[in-house]
């Protein structure tokens, strides 16, 4: 649960959001649908998600969720964008020209703000039909967590449609563990051989030493193995309904999520 202290940080970086985004007067464009076919199909869109760091420091985050569980991030082939150790970003869609982007000049006003850091910025053209079901797109953004396997903000973003458009955000943010500290637990050694530290490793999917514990028995021994390297910060699991040409904003104390629709139609 949150304390008054964390729910007036997000108050406050709420403010910050929308006092930038109302000075930075975002004016609707006619745009060509990014495709050469002649044929718009119907329910297209443009989709633009904007994802921002808040930087801050960890110890200003009144949120205690070092100890909360996390489900692992499901594997997906979809990625909005992932960056790996070599800095090497991948994406799998077809992204269209920052220029032609609605929430372009307000990302950069944010980042100019010297208050939050645009980690991602991407537009793509879709259709959407009702009863569509998209697939988790993957996001990996942020620094580099050595030892851990991870950027330190991970997750995936999910766009359904009912008979509204609805965008699903599950994105974890890990900071490196404070707890380094050996931890003792029982575990069954395999063939004479000991316990495996690394699999007390946690590579953003939730998974921690503790697990060894199940392979205890009445002949078990104690093995010492290291800590999990990173604990969670922050989150946002948040799914929320989208309106056509309407900015929506979903954050935590350290994360925010711009979204944004732009319903094409074929005479644009």
């Amino acid at each position: 649960m949150q304390n008054d202290g964390n729910c007036g940080a997000r108050s406050a970086a709420r403010t910050v959001i929308t006092a930038l985004l109302l000075t930075f007067s975002l004016t609707a464009q006619s745009q060509e649908a990014g495709t050469n076919t002649g044929t718009i199909p119907d329910d297209y869109y443009r989709a633009e998600l904007v994802v921002l760091e808040r930087i801050v420091q960890p110890e200003a985050v009144n949120e205690r969720m070092a100890d909360r569980k996390v489900e692992p991030t499901p594997d997906t082939e979809e990625i909005l964008r992932a960056v790996g150790l070599d800095g090497t970003a991948e994406t799998s869609l077809d992204l269209a020209p920052k220029g032609e982007l609605y929430l372009h000049g307000a990302a950069q006003r944010l980042e100019r703000s010297g208050r939050y850091r645009v980690l991602v910025e991407a537009g793509w053209y879709e259709a959407f039909p009702p009863d569509y079901e998209g697939q988790p797109l993957r996001v990996a953004v942020g620094d580099w967590l050595d030892g851990a396997n991870t950027r330190e903000i991970e997750g995936t973003i999910t766009i359904d449609r009912q008979r509204y458009l609805h965008v699903g955000v599950h994105l974890n943010h890990w900071q490196l563990s404070k707890n380094d500290a050996p931890q003792s637990v029982s575990a069954l050694p395999d063939e004479g051989n000991q316990a495996d530290p690394a699999a007390g490793t946690v590579n953003g999917t939730g998974a921690g030493s503790s697990d060894l514990g199940s392979l205890a028995t009445g002949g078990d021994v104690q093995s010492t193995v290291s800590a999990p390297p990173v604990e969670l910060l922050t989150w946002i699991r948040e799914t929320r309904r989208m309106r056509s040409e309407e900015i929506h904003f979903l954050d935590s104390p350290t994360i925010g999520v711009l979204v944004f629709f732009k319903k094409i139609e074929a005479s644009e």
